[in-house]
């Protein structure tokens, strides 16, 4: 699955020290089904859990945006 980034994405992951090849390797991981779809995953070096929010068409996921949780996991 290729997996891209909006800029609003990439300056998220930049803003908050997150390493897009990670991301992309947890999109990856998720196998999304088609749609918009939200993943919270734990990430070892950042305190709180990642939500990583991925619109998914054909074999193609663009991660719109991601932060996170700073008040922890909600479902």
């Amino acid at each position: 699955m290729r997996v891209t980034f909006t800029r609003h994405a990439r300056r998220r992951a930049k803003l908050y020290s997150l390493a897009e090849g990670r991301l992309a390797d947890l999109v990856r991981e998720a196998q999304p089904p088609a749609g918009t779809q939200t993943i919270l995953r734990d990430i070892p070096g950042v305190p709180y859990p990642v939500k990583i929010v991925v619109a998914v068409e054909e074999g193609c996921a663009t991660v719109i945006t991601t932060y996170p949780l700073k008040k922890g996991r909600k479902a």
